[in-house]
Order: structure tokens, then sequence, then C-alpha cells
């Protein structure tokens, strides 16, 4: 296999972001006017949940850096164009020989239908030592989520040491549950994604999804099936999102009331306004807060991330 770097993982920056964000970014078809079985019009961008946080996170005042691998390929210079005209960082190889993964979006108001073609791809190839200690060093947080470890079993290596690593050069672990039962049977998910979520210093999980792979129903129970994780946002769509730190009392923050046009990206976009706050010194409350509100911006459009003011 051939690698060709641009601006590789392996070497140390001058500046480190306050944040590093690890996985993958994928071209995004969105269907327009009609179902994508339908349509004659098609939108073409990128998706990707550690991009998007990264792309929240610049938007609310901080730095960060994407890193990944990309394919040698149209799609890998558009999601490349279109994260750096936003101000992120990339910590990026590119792969000669294994493409730029690609998702397909059928939207809708309550929930949007979604197909990948992304086995095989560049970033599924990621593995341990992709990023080390040593590259880490000056970043505050490195944020991850359940996606990566489902795209291979090297990705899933990766992770564990990207953990390792990252506490190994004074960063916070921040990682997103975000399961994709399209991506893993439910067994594997469960297990793998326990784990990643209770060892993690900062750890997001919806509701719904909490209750989809543990069978956990409130979020009381679920800081129960995760006692160790040192602070874990429980989001529970419209209703609110509620924060366990150690012994204290969990702050519950009720959602601001939305016109929703589509929901892709607001967990995302949650994360990067819940971890700016954090790096800011926010107190818990007001850090729910600050992720409602960047949620809100993106559940009012068709797109994934912030708009562009």
């Amino acid at each position: 296999m051939s690698i060709a770097p641009s601006s590789s993982p392996t070497s140390p920056s001058a500046s480190a972001p306050d944040v590093v964000c690890v996985g993958e970014s994928m071209g995004l078809v969105t269907a327009l006017g009609a179902p994508l079985a339908e349509t004659d019009t098609a939108a073409l961008g990128l998706a990707g949940a550690e991009g998007n946080v990264a792309v929240g996170l610049v938007a609310a005042g901080r730095t960060a850096a994407w890193a990944s691998r990309l394919g040698d390929d149209p799609i890998g210079a558009r999601i490349r164009t279109e994260l750096e005209r936003r101000g992120v960082e990339l910590w990026v190889t590119t792969d000669r020989d294994a493409p730029t993964g690609v998702m397909f979006k059928d939207p809708g108001v309550e929930s949007s239908s979604v197909y990948y073609y992304r086995r095989g791809s560049a970033a599924s190839l990621m593995a341990p030592g992709f990023l080390g200690a040593s590259r880490l060093t000056g970043v505050r947080i490195v944020h991850t989520t359940g996606i990566t470890p489902a795209l291979s079993a090297s990705c899933r290596a990766m992770v564990d040491q990207l953990s390792i690593d990252a506490r190994a050069a004074g960063a916070i672990v921040s990682f997103d549950v975000n399961d994709r039962r399209a991506l893993w049977t439910k067994e594997d998910a469960a297990e793998t994604l326990t784990g990643l979520a209770d060892a993690a210093d900062i750890a997001f999980v919806g509701r719904d999804e909490a209750e989809r792979i543990w069978g956990t129903v409130t979020p009381a129970e679920i800081r129960a099936y995760l006692p160790h994780c040192g602070l874990l946002v429980v989001k529970d769509g419209d209703v609110g999102a509620t924060a366990f730190t150690g012994e204290d009392e969990p702050v519950f923050v009720p959602a601001p009331r939305v016109e929703v046009v589509e929901p892709v990206g607001a967990g995302d976009a949650f994360a990067a306004g819940f971890l700016a706050a954090t790096l800011e010194g926010a107190a818990v409350a007001e850090r729910l807060a600050a992720g409602h509100a960047a949620a809100a911006r993106v559940l009012t459009t068709h797109g994934d991330m912030p708009p562009l003011d």
C-alpha cells in the first residue's frame, strides 16, 4: 500500500489545537425534493461525526484538528477543502489505494435514512500508532466516537490505544457513543461501547440509543451502567440533557424549543458546544446549555454542520 503524507499525524505541530477529533469523514449525497429512489436532484457535501465536532468547535471560537485518512480522490479533496474552509486543522494521510467513503441520505424531519459505502475505505485502515502521545502533546481534549471502532478491527484497536496515548500526553478523553446499527452487531456494539464510554473522562450518549444497546431506560440507569465515567452526559432529544459527575447530584438542563428541519448532526453539534464550554471552565449547567444552543443551530438547517456566517 502506498501512503502519501499530508500534515502527517506523526510529526509534532508547533502550536497544538485545543481539541483533536479522530474519525472518518465521507462524501455525503443528500436527496433533494424527493426520496433517493425518485429524485433527479441531489446535493453533494460531507458527513462524519468527528469532523462535524471539529467544525462546531471552531465555530465556537476554539482551535480544532481533524485526524483521519482519506482516499486520493475527488471526494477526499472536497472534504479537505471544506474542513479547511471552516478553519479546521487537518492531520490527515492520503491513501492512493483505498477510497474515501460515501454516504447517501434520504432526509426527514423525524429521522433520516442513511446508506453507507465505507467498507474498505481509507479511514477504516487506521490502526494503533496512527497518533502517538508525542503528536498529542499540548492538546487539551482528544475526541472520538463509537463509529470509529465499528469500522474495522484495526480501528477498534486504534481507539483503545488512542485513549492511552491521549492520557500520556495529558489530554482529556472525550467519547460519544454514537451507535450506528448498520455498522456492526448489537452484541459487538454493546460490549465495545460500554468499555469505551465507561473509561472516558467525558462521555455522551443518547437515552434512546442506550436503551437500544444496553436496555437502560432512564438517565439514572445509564449512570449506574457506566459508573466509572468521569462526566457522563445523557441526551434525551427535545426533552433535555442530564450530566453526572462523581458523587454530585445530576444536573438537568431542558432543550430549547426549535422548529426542526432535519435532525442529523445535532448530536455532534451538542458535543462541540459542550466541549467548547468545558475548555472555557464553565459550570456543568452552562456546558449543557451551550450544547443545546449549538444543536439548535444545526436542527434548523438541512446540513450536518452549523451554517457559515
